[in-house]
């Protein structure tokens, strides 16, 4: 390393410390709140309320965990939000595939009319109210059935695998064509096997765009045996802060408002670590030839 360091000028070793030190900042200001919310779990109620969890568990112990995992809704939450996760990004993908392979035609008709108009999306839409009206209007309030297909395409994520599709060279399309191959075929034999690292890309931002799904589920369902785990976590939040025999049991318990949310947030956040590693490989990749258009 010192070898390597000797070959900058004094310029570049300031700007490569610099740049070391505000990485190093970045990174921790990345860790910490997941660092914390894994403490403040682990700590005892007494202690949060308290405020003297600040990096490690205080008074460790699992009461808030034991408290989660004993009620049935969150297990509820918790099997909703991976149906929708699950199904929502084969929906996604279902839509998403053909329409980017679509729109990465130049024989396509009015192609940069529609390219266009995927991209206004990305700035504009029609609102909160009219959005609403319109998901009452086609009967999909309080339904499974809104939540995937409601949200099932992204003009980001369109945009993203539209660019790597033009990336391919057109001799492969030829090729199939020469073969007999239809479109469907040429899409799911040629394009689809050639841009694994890009429909990786997209699957994760789908996978983490579903899990954390709050606002819109929360306004179209009703029903609290649909609800995901992020719409549960705010009606424990609201609800058993108002729970006066709740608040009064706290008083001696091992656990508070504040561990109980945080070991759900943990529990939230574990499949999306254990998810994240297998497709990290194909992340970087993806970005960088999806989002670059030749």
């Amino acid at each position: 390393m010192a070898t390597n360091m000797n070959l900058y000028s004094r310029g570049d070793k300031i700007f490569v410390i610099i740049n070391m030190i505000l990485i190093g900042m970045f990174a921790i200001s990345a860790l910490y709140p997941f660092i914390y919310i894994t403490s403040l779990s682990l700590s005892s109620g007494f202690e949060a309320r308290a405020g003297n969890v600040i990096l490690t568990p205080v008074s460790f112990t699992l009461e808030a965990y034991s408290r989660v995992l004993a009620e049935p809704m969150f297990w509820i939450s918790y099997g909703n939000t991976f149906f929708y996760t699950i199904f929502g990004t084969i929906a996604s993908l279902l839509f998403i595939i053909p329409g980017a392979y679509a729109l990465s035609r130049k024989r396509l008709f009015g192609r940069r009319f529609w390219n266009l108009m995927v991209a206004f999306t990305m700035w504009f839409n029609a609102g909160l109210i009219p959005f609403f009206l319109n998901m009452r209007d086609l009967g999909l309030l309080d339904s499974y059935f809104g939540i995937i297909i409601g949200f099932a395409v992204n003009g980001f994520n369109l945009i993203l695998l539209r660019n790597f599709f033009e990336a391919i060279p057109e001799s492969f399309e030829e090729a199939a064509k020469m073969d007999g191959a239809n479109e469907f075929q040429i899409l799911w034999k040629v394009f689809v096997p050639l841009s694994k690292p890009a429909i990786a890309t997209v699957s994760l931002f789908c996978v983490v765009s579903r899990w954390n799904g709050f606002f819109w589920a929360m306004v179209l369902l009703q029903d609290e045996d649909k609800i995901p785990l992020q719409v549960y976590l705010r009606h424990v939040i609201l609800e058993l802060s108002d729970d006066e025999e709740f608040a009064s049991s706290l008083l001696d318990s091992a656990y508070s408002f504040e561990t109980v949310s945080a070991a759900i947030i943990v529990c939230s956040i574990i499949p999306i670590l254990i998810i994240y590693p297998f497709l990290q490989r194909y992340f970087t990749q993806g970005i960088l030839l999806g989002g670059v258009k030749e």
